[in-house]
């Protein structure tokens, strides 16, 4: 370990019980950035400067009144505790909708391929079930073909596998068994390993490979082995009626007929039952701050070890594909040109902005949610929106994630 790191480790211990009791005092979130001053002498980083945070603030208030999403919830954590959380606007456009809360349940869309299947992934390597060089044909006899046995489980974690990005199956079938009949028949877009596309497909292969290894439905290994040890209160797959009016809608979906609302957005996982390792989990920003301080501290949160450090620093690093910024699982803010610019369709363009440390991992959700981690600087970002409501046509989030990120380190790294 790095005299950095542990100063850095050294920080977030004292920091749980100043700052983070604080953001989560009378076990709901308070809608507040907290003080310095509620920490323990001594404990702060000296470059934290949470009020500075107000300037972010002020971009998602801006994007709310643009129409870039009719709310969300922003998340920042610094030294190992959660410094800042802020809720902004109303769950819909419509003249009586409710604020949003700081609890406010989010569709996290692709979130659910690094909360779920990216952790579960880390922890069955720990626990050596999962090689990350054994091949898709192993698991599906049937994947086979010009060059299919050639991909690896790594490929279907940094979407370099060839595997087909995404398809309506929704409209043809319903079912696990369905799907992955019709997608290891598939033939591959492109040769393994040669570039990466990111594949919603390659994904659910990865997730039924997880399921055989685990030994216990998806679902139960989510909860037993991710949500249930990081202490999630609110993040699962098909909330309950009791939860509902909490839940943000998402899009009017013209296959389904009727503003979607409790239940996943994407079709595909839809039509999986709604649980899937590629989409279909619900959640709020303070939940997933948790995970993002048990990788922010090597694995460990509670003071339970989920996954070994090496584990977390080998899935969070970029993983060498050629023009590609992914790791395994997660991705990061450039690939091997280090170009980084903060405008959507620029060279190098990431939602984590421009300032981010060139370690930043993190990863986005269709439906307007995203989270970034910063190792170097040990801070979090979490922005949760549900940008397709009213419909998936209004990208105007890609502009905002990434001056939030910027705004947030310029924020809180000034001397």
């Amino acid at each position: 370990m790095t005299a950095g790191r542990a100063g850095s480790v050294s920080r977030r211990r004292l920091l749980r019980g100043g700052l983070a009791a604080a953001a989560l005092a009378s076990g709901r979130y308070a809608g507040r950035t907290v003080a310095a001053s509620d920490a323990p002498a001594g404990a702060g980083p000296r470059s934290s400067r949470p009020e500075g945070l107000e300037a972010v603030d002020a971009i998602v208030r801006a994007a709310v009144v643009a129409r870039a999403f009719p709310g969300g919830v922003l998340a920042v954590g610094l030294g190992g505790a959660l410094v800042h959380l802020r809720a902004f606007g109303r769950l819909t456009y419509d003249a009586g909708s409710s604020d949003v809360a700081t609890d406010t349940i989010y569709d996290l869309a692709s979130l659910t391929k690094v909360v779920v299947t990216t952790t579960l992934s880390m922890i069955l390597v720990d626990l050596g079930k999962l090689d990350l060089e054994a091949r898709v044909h192993d698991f599906f006899p049937a994947f086979a073909g010009p060059a299919k046995e050639q991909v690896t489980v790594r490929h279907l974690l940094t979407h370099s596998g060839g595997v087909q990005w995404w398809a309506p199956l929704y409209k043809e079938v319903k079912g696990k068994a369905a799907y992955l009949e019709r997608i290891v028949a598939m033939d591959l877009a492109y040769e393994p390993g040669a570039k990466s596309v990111y594949s919603d497909l390659g994904v659910i292969l990865l997730g039924d490979i997880l399921e055989r290894l685990g030994g216990v439905p998806f679902e139960d290994m989510a909860r037993r082995l991710v949500l249930g040890p990081l202490e999630t209160r609110d993040t699962l797959y098909r909330p309950g009626p009791s939860l509902l009016e909490r839940v943000a809608p998402t899009e009017y979906d013209p296959w389904r007929g009727r503003l979607v609302r409790g239940e996943v957005h994407d079709e595909n996982a839809f039509a999986l039952g709604g649980v899937a390792p590629h989409a279909g989990l619900f959640g709020t920003a303070p939940d997933l701050a948790h995970l993002a301080e048990m990788l922010l501290d090597g694995g460990s949160f509670g003071g339970r070890r989920l996954v070994s450090r090496s584990t977390v620093e080998l899935f969070t690093e970029r993983a060498g594909v050629p023009g590609s910024s992914r790791a395994l699982g997660w991705d990061t803010a450039a690939d091997e040109s280090g170009q980084r610019s903060s405008v959507p369709g620029q060279p190098g363009y990431s939602s984590a902005g421009s300032l981010t440390s060139a370690r930043s991992f993190g990863h986005t959700g269709f439906t307007g949610t995203s989270m970034w981690m910063d190792p170097e600087r040990d801070l979090y970002f979490i922005l949760l929106t549900n940008r397709v409501h009213p419909t998936r046509d209004n990208e105007k989030i890609r502009e905002v994630r990434s001056q939030v990120a910027d705004a947030v380190v310029r924020a809180l790294d000034r001397p």
